[in-house]
């Protein structure tokens, strides 16, 4: 089987080395080792270092130097609004205290769908609408992406 060991974010990926395309909702783009197949039957074995999330629009590069484009797929999701900034504000603290990965827009937040959270979040005053729609959550305050040796290290204080 055919290995991918690397990403290519969306804004490095050479369009003309795509040979196939792979659908996967939100939770199917965290990953470190998986057997997959693209939309277009490309079989390969996603073989990362650690687990990273792949974003709509990045790359999959196989070893054979072609890539697979990463597609987010629709899911079933939870739109949160309110009256004003404080009170959406204030629902994504409790998104946030419930550890629920959350897509967050100017004047909306969206969660996936979970009945329990759409009870709390209307009983906090939270206008909320199912729709189906790719899912893009905020990625954690530690992730981000540095060239190889760039990295920052916490062995001291910031001020």
């Amino acid at each position: 089987m055919i290995r991918a060991t690397s990403i290519i974010r969306r804004e490095a990926v050479d369009q003309a080395r795509i040979v196939d395309v792979i659908t996967l909702d939100h939770g199917d783009r965290h990953r470190r080792r998986i057997a997959l197949m693209g939309d277009g039957g490309t079989a390969f074995l996603l073989d990362l270092d650690k687990a990273d999330v792949l974003d709509d629009g990045d790359a999959i590069r196989l070893e054979t130097g072609w890539l697979v484009e990463v597609r987010a797929a629709s899911e079933r999701l939870v739109e949160i609004k309110a009256d004003n900034a404080l009170a959406l504000l204030t629902l994504a603290w409790h998104i946030g205290n419930r550890h629920v990965p959350a897509e967050i827009v100017d004047g909306a937040i969206y969660i996936g769908y979970d009945h329990v959270l759409i009870d709390m979040l209307q009983g906090l005053g939270a206008e909320t609408r199912i729709i189906e729609r790719p899912f893009r959550p905020v990625r954690g305050a530690y992730h981000h992406h540095e060239p190889a040796g760039a990295g920052h290290h916490h062995g001291h204080g910031h001020g």
